[in-house]
Formats: structure tokens, sequence, C-alpha cells
């Protein structure tokens, strides 16, 4: 036995599939769950321990512990979530990541291909959506058991190789390489489930020792940790804390594992010969037990790390907007018609102080151009505001079903229902923005100095409408209206004025990025009709301040929407 003689094709081609199922059956399941995930984790993370089980669902579900921490971090860099509650679902991602080893142990390798086989009639033939969902679903899980029994005859055969078995014996003889090669390895593959699912392989094949198993277990603790850290990088300070948090608990964890290495594992060898486990049950039940221990050793002490992390990493933390609509009361509406329209605008104003963060974010990305990151956390704030905007507009049309209700509590709900449509609009607007800047980045092209500087221009008009036009929503101040208007034919007029310079930009030759000048016009036309959606929520207000809006549905004052 060599090296030449070892089938490389099936072991890279087999951890290929192994990867792909789990990305695969992740990707699935998230979307069965669709926004009820979202929902989930805003509603049941309100205390350590229900973040700690939605940590653990969450993983459980995108199949890898790097994947949910970089979410988490997600949540918190949109300012969606805390640090304490983001500590809760780090500390249950380390405990939901040990399933998919505990699934690799059950040895169902052998019906691998007849679940890919049912996956694959799902998505080929199923009429419905969620059924097609199910089939990836399948599908992925089938892969993940192909893919190990496809390399697994040939990890094997590593035992054989003399290099492999002086590297084996090193590993036996010095733990600390064994962590650090685990801990190396998942760091490359961002997937610690991928580094112990090979583990579980090669203990069972006899081709490493048990007490060389588990420090690589311990590291590959160590090397998931590389992709929170990654999602960190240029976000906001709650983030690069969440990250640190991440990364201390996984490392503490891991030292504590190798200071009782030696009990440890006669402590599995123990238990794996009492109930006659195979080998990789037995991994998979000293993954569980160890990540499972050190998560509840850490619980009583969370509050303290979360501040040794704050001083670790110093700073002030900019005020997100509270997002949390989930107690409005739908039976409120049937007695007290105005008390329940009165907390529907509250939840408004809510939902009007996430999409004024949206678009100041908007303008960010313009001028300080991230990663995919910056701009999943843009479509994590517009798919936010999808969300609220449902959940009011469900709100108020349940309201309007009340025998209660006089006609002005009428007027009020349907400007309200209005006000919901026009602020998801602006949502919208700013989401196909960032989509226009995509386009220009992959492009690797870039605006002109100029035209950044007159799309800035509109963008600071717009956010002095937007807040004016909440502000006479809430007022119904006529005075501001005529502000509001000024402001308006201002925009209106930085976009004329905008698009005749770029044309004399592109004449002169000036912009040279062909994306850049395509979509330039379509980035002012959405700036604009935001400016639109603004007046459209004051004229709202304005006109059933005055009881017209019966009179004059469709006057030529309405701002086009």
């Amino acid at each position: 036995m060599n090296l030449s003689t070892i089938r490389w094709d099936m072991i890279m081609g087999g951890f290929g599939l192994f990867m792909f199922g789990i990305q695969f059956m992740g990707e699935g399941l998230k979307s069965v769950a669709g926004d009820r995930m979202r929902d989930y984790i805003n509603k049941y993370t309100s205390n350590t321990f229900s973040a700690i089980m939605i940590g653990t669902l969450l993983t459980i579900l995108m199949q890898s512990s790097s994947a949910s921490t970089a979410i988490t971090i997600g949540f918190v860099r949109a300012g969606l979530m805390n640090l304490e509650q983001a500590a809760g679902i780090v500390m249950g991602a380390n405990i939901g990541t040990t399933v998919t080893a505990f699934l690799i142990s059950l040895n169902i390798e052998q019906y691998s291909l007849y679940i890919v086989f049912l996956g694959t009639m799902l998505v080929c033939f199923g009429k419905r959506r969620k059924l097609k969902y199910w089939g990836n679903v399948i599908m992925g899980f089938g892969l993940i058991f192909f893919g190990l029994m496809a390399m697994g005859d040939t990890l094997t055969q590593l035992k054989d190789l003399p290099q492999f078995e002086a590297f084996a014996l090193k590993m036996s003889d010095n733990p600390t390489l064994s962590m650090l090669t685990g801990a190396a390895m998942t760091a490359v593959v961002q997937s610690s489930a991928a580094t112990i699912g090979i583990i579980q392989k090669l203990y069972q094949a006899g081709a490493i020792t048990l007490k060389a198993s588990l420090p690589f277990m311990f590291g590959a603790n160590i090397g998931t940790t590389i992709t929170g850290i990654i999602a960190s990088i240029g976000g906001s300070i709650g983030a690069k804390r969440t990250a640190g948090l991440h990364t201390l608990f996984n490392v503490v964890g891991t030292l504590i594992g190798m200071l009782i290495l030696g009990p440890y594992t006669v402590f599995v060898h123990n238990i794996g010969q009492a109930q006659q486990m195979n080998p990789m049950m037995q991994i998979a039940i000293a993954n569980i037990i160890f990540k499972t221990v050190t998560t509840l050793c850490f619980l009583p002490i969370l509050k303290q790390m979360v501040m040794l992390i704050s001083k670790i990493v110093p700073g002030k933390e900019k005020e997100r907007p509270e997002v949390d609509i989930d107690d409005l009361d739908y039976t409120i509406g049937d007695y007290l018609p105005a008390a329940a329209i009165q907390a529907g605008r509250q939840a408004i104003y809510k939902m009007s102080d996430v999409v004024r963060h949206d678009i100041v974010e908007t303008q960010e990305y313009l001028n300080k151009p991230g990663t995919s990151e910056d701009k999943e956390l843009l479509m994590q704030n517009e798919s936010l505001i999808n969300t609220i905007d449902k959940k009011i507009t469900n709100y108020f049309i349940n309201v309007s079903m009340s025998q209660a209700l006089t006609p002005e509590d009428s007027a009020e709900v349907r400007m309200s229902l209005e006000v919901v449509k026009n602020l998801e609009r602006v949502a919208d607007l700013a989401m196909n923005i960032t989509e226009f800047y995509e386009m220009v980045f992959e492009d690797e092209g870039h605006f002109t100095p100029d035209a950044i500087e007159d799309m800035n221009t509109m963008f600071d008009i717009l956010v002095h409408m937007f807040n004016l036009s909440i502000e006479i929503y809430k007022t119904k101040d006529d005075s501001l209206y005529t502000s509001l208007m000024e402001n308006e034919n201002a925009l209106d007029a930085m976009e004329f004025h905008a698009r005749q310079a770029h044309f004399s930009r592109m004449g002169k030759s000036i912009c040279v990025s062909p994306i850049a000048s395509s979509v330039y016009c379509d980035i002012l036309g959405n700036l604009e009709r935001m400016g639109d959606h603004c007046c459209n929520v004051a004229k709202t207000a304005i006109l059933t301040q005055n009881n017209n809006v019966h009179k004059n549905p469709d006057s030529d004052d309405l701002i086009r929407s």
C-alpha cells in the first residue's frame, strides 16, 4: 500500500458530496421554515435558556454551527438582537452541531441512495413548493451518508500507509498536535461536522486511537469559530463581540477538554464498552456530552463573560430601533377600537424606525462597499420589514372588522394600512438600489466621485423627507407638509440635475464603468420614487385629518405611488 494506490478521487468526491449534502439539507430546511425561523428567533430569545434552545434548533436546521453563528452575528449587526441573546444562541449552536455526528453514527449509509432517490422524486415531481423544499432536505440528507460511504472504504485504507501510521502515532503521543490539526482542518472546510465525521470514520477503521480522536474533536470546536470572525469583520461592535464571545466559549471549552483528556478518554471508552457502542457512536456521544456539559458550565457565568468580552472589544454600540410588535392584542378591537388603532400606530412607529435605518444603511453601503455579509444584512432588514408589514396589515384588517368602529376610526384604519404599504415600498426600493450597487461591484466597476456626491445629496434630502413624513403622520401638522413639499421639489430638481450631469460625463467619456453608467439613472429614479412614497404617507395623514379621504380618493394632489 502506497500513496499512489489510494483512491484520492473517492476521498475528495465523497467529501464533496458530504459537504454539499450538509449545505443542501440546511438550505432546504431554511426554505421549509421560511419567515417562521426569524419570528421564533425574535420571539423566543428573551431569556438565556430559550436562546440556547433556539440556537440548538437553528443549528440542527442549518446543519452547521458556523452558519448559525454567522446568522446570529448578522442579527446583531442589524440591531435585531443584543449581545446576551446572541450569547445564548451561540451556546446552543455548540449543542446543535452534535446532531450531525450522532446521525452519522447510526450507520444508515446502506440506505443513502434510497433516500437520495426519494428526495429527487419530490424535487422533480412535487407540485407544491414546500414539497420540493422537503425533497431538497431529504436529498441532502441522503447525500451526506452517500458521501461518507463513498470515501469510507478509502479512508479505511489510510491506516495501512506507513506515512499515515507515523502521523497517527504522533497525534496519539501529542494531543496538542491532534487538536491543532482538527482546528486547522475545520477552519479550512468551515464545518466542524465534516471534520468530526472524518474522525468518526478513521476511528472506526482503527486508523487512529480514541486518545487522538478526542483532541481532534476539541480542535474542531476552535476551527469552527473562523466563520463567525469573518462575518464580524467590518461590522458593528456588537457583531465583533458576538464573534469574540463564540471564540471565547470554544477556546476555553477546548482547554478544559484538553486538561481532562486522560480521564475523559477513559470515561468515553467505558461508556462505549458498557453500552456496546460502535466506534462512530462513541465519538458522537463524546461530542454531545462534552459540548452540553461545557455549555451548562458557562451558563451561570454568562453575564461575566459578556462583561469580559465587552472589555476585550471596547466601544459604544450605535442605537438600533426596537422591532418587537408581538404584543399586539387582536381582541381589543372588538370593544376598544380606538385603543387598538393606537396600538397599531405604535407598531407603525417602530416599523418606520427600521425603514429609516434601512435607508441610512443603504447610503452607507454606497460609500463603504462591503462584503456579501453587508448585503445579507440589508436583505435581512428588508425581509424583517416585510414580516412587520404582514403583521401590522393583518392586525388592522382584524380591527377593521369590529362592529364598534366609528366612521372616523374606519378612516384611521384605512390611513394606517396606506402608510404601512408606503413604508414597505420605500424598503423595497432601497433593496433595489442595493442590488444595483451589487451589479456594479461584481463587475468590478465604480461610480465617479461626482456621481456619488449627487447620490449622497439625494439620500440626505430623502432622509429628511422621511423624518418629516413620519412627523406629519404623528402630528397631522399642515405647516410641516409645506416644508415636505419643498423638499420633494428639491429632490426632483436634484434628480434632474444628476441625470444631466451623468449624461454630460458620459459624453466626455468620464464614466468608464459600463454597468455603473447603465444603472445610475435607475438608482436616481428609485431615490425619487422613495421620496414620492414619503409624500404619500404625509398626504394620506393630512387628507384623513381633513375628512377628505372619501371625497377625493383619486385627487390629482395625490403623489404617484
